[in-house]
């Protein structure tokens, strides 16, 4: 059964893959109408708004963010494992996770390792069994790639010597924009002087939403007019970050061109010009993933990482899925780390990424 079961999974996720855009990176809409949707809810959110409250306290960001996660699929596995440690669960524990998008592959690897940790330590106690699972899951999370070394334990951006860049990349609609301001928003917070260089040219919405952001932000943005040389833009960033003293630059690009090629080459130039400019930059290149998604971001993931080496993922909209076990599949298959997750649509819910209270906050309750 648990054989069978994975070989469907495997066929409908070809059939998925085939049925991806072949010369666009997995682009959500022509005119990236997601990111200026979201930006108008964003405008009209109240900032002061307060989290909403289960059982009596206030819960967290990220556990706010996972709770239709949560209460779809994660909720169910306690009950799974006080059923027994037989077959049967394993195979319901392996469709579970499957169904909750943690993917077939990353899947197996958290299903055997935790069975044989159950065989080497003689463990009997569903309870105990359940406790390895969730160390096993965060072990999957727990991705360090040695880059992007810019940020405290906290999560407070510490600035190298000179100025920290931040290479933020992704597909139009994931959120990407709306994401940077967030960001913004969030070292402003911090007392940190920001700049944003608005180097999507390809579409105007871009420019304008990020200049909307910048406003909302109170940080210096950085345009020229639509269709003009990404390059350029990065480089006047850069120049008008060093002039103005600036701890961080943070670099919108484009998501969508004519072809997947001539995207990930404008890509590169503009890697290159970071480079001339900031040799030992960009210090994080940042990969904006929609969370609603699901599989599919895993393939534009692919894409972005072999063009621009990225090297952490900020995962968008976690609140608006059932399905977060992607976050799995991203650190397992990736072997990059998630960075932040977007926890809601207001300035400030943009949450660090703690491997152990994402874990924590999906067997809550």
């Amino acid at each position: 059964m648990m054989v069978r079961f994975f070989r469907r999974k495997k066929d409908d996720e070809a059939a998925s893959d085939q049925g991806a855009p072949n010369e666009e990176v997995g682009a959500a809409s022509e005119d990236g109408a997601e990111e200026v949707q979201e930006a108008a809810a964003t405008e009209v959110a109240t900032t002061e708004d307060a989290l909403p409250e289960r059982d009596g306290e206030e819960a967290s960001p990220v556990e706010e963010a996972v709770e239709r996660t949560r209460k779809t699929w994660f909720g169910r596995i306690g009950g799974i494992f006080k059923r027994g440690l037989d077959d049967a669960l394993w195979e319901e524990l392996e469709e579970t996770l499957i169904a909750a998008d943690t993917g077939v592959q990353t899947t197996i690897r958290i299903i055997e390792d935790v069975q044989a940790r159950v065989k080497e330590e003689s463990i009997r106690e569903p309870d105990k069994a359940l406790d390895a699972l969730k160390e096993e899951m965060i072990e999957v999370l727990d991705v360090d790639t040695g880059r992007g070394k810019i940020w405290s334990s906290s999560g407070d951006l510490e600035s190298p010597e000179g100025i920290a860049v931040i290479l933020v990349v992704g597909v139009n609609g994931t959120g990407k924009t709306t994401s940077i301001g967030k960001m913004a928003h969030t070292y402003t917070a911090q007392g940190k002087k920001v700049v944003l260089a608005a180097a999507d040219t390809f579409r105007a919405a871009a420019i304008d939403q990020l200049k909307k952001w910048g406003e909302r932000a109170g940080v210096d943005v950085v345009a020229h007019q639509q269709g003009a040389d990404p390059g350029a833009v990065v480089f006047d960033a850069l120049t008008a970050a060093e002039k103005r003293e600036a701890d961080v630059v943070i670099i919108d690009t484009a998501g969508r061109l004519h072809t997947k090629a001539n995207l990930m080459e404008e890509l590169q130039k503009v890697d290159r010009v970071i480079q001339r400019k900031v040799p030992d930059a960009p210090h994080e290149v940042l990969l904006v993933l929609d969370a609603t998604s699901g599989q599919n971001a895993m393939q534009q993931a692919k894409y972005f990482t072999e063009a621009v080496g990225v090297s952490a993922v900020l995962l968008a909209k976690l609140d608006g899925t059932a399905k977060g076990g992607i976050v799995f599949s991203i650190c397992d298959q990736l072997r990059v780390p998630v960075r932040f997750v977007g926890t809601g649509e207001r300035p400030q819910d943009l949450a660090r990424f703690e491997p152990r209270r994402f874990v924590e906050a999906l067997f809550a309750g």
